[in-house]
């Protein structure tokens, strides 16, 4: 079986099991997005999913979180982790959004690469699930699942993940097949205690043959 045939075959396994294949933040509008995934780094999307509603409703648009200081946004974020950082890229951010974007956040990685704490993780979550392109979200699960399947070499680096998940995975699939990554991560093939032996990908998963 190629690479292109195994990935596939994931797709249509992980699509029976997940037919809706949905981010795990919630969200309103793409800025409400973008701030979302940044807390995330590093935290669950459970936590920050009860943060940012206080966060939204204290400064419901983008010019009030333009108008809010550093310090307000961090004491709102404080149980995400890395606070400060992450307030600081949030106003930054947002103050960017604003006056150099006219309120909209961008469709391209380029410009989206160039707004502050954006990554290429976040950048495809926005391209895939606000403006439908192609994208690769080569989180901690993308990484790890692909990687035990042999989609990937096993390499834990996401950009090289990425490139190699893009080589095979149908571009109209590969976002959404990340949420799915997200989903099947957390129910069965976890970092510790995956569930090989009520696997249903496990008859083509070669870590799962191998226990």
């Amino acid at each position: 079986m190629n690479q292109k045939e195994l990935a596939e075959k994931t797709v249509a396994a992980l699509k029976a099991i997940y037919p809706d294949a949905l981010c795990s933040l919630t969200y309103t509008n793409p800025v409400q997005l973008i701030i979302a995934v940044r807390l995330s780094a590093q935290c669950t999307d459970a936590r920050v999913n009860k943060v940012t509603p206080v966060l939204f409703e204290k400064f419901p648009t983008l010019d009030a979180l333009c108008d809010a200081s550093v310090e307000e946004i961090g004491e709102i974020i404080k149980p995400c982790g890395l606070f400060n950082t992450k307030a600081r890229d949030i106003s930054q951010l947002s103050l960017m959004l604003r006056d150099q974007y006219g309120g909209i956040v961008p469709d391209s990685m380029e410009a989206l690469l160039k707004l502050p704490g954006v990554g290429r993780k976040t950048a495809n979550l926005i391209l895939g699930d606000v403006y439908g392109k192609p994208a690769i979200v080569a989180d901690t699960h993308c990484i790890r699942i692909s990687g035990r399947i042999g989609l990937t070499d096993g390499t834990k680096d996401p950009v090289k993940v990425e490139k190699q998940l893009r080589a095979c995975v149908e571009p109209s699939e590969g976002n959404n097949l990340c949420h799915r990554f997200v989903l099947f991560g957390r129910e069965t093939c976890t970092a510790r205690s995956q569930k090989c032996g009520h696997c249903p990908l496990r008859e083509f998963c070669q870590y799962g043959q191998g226990n």
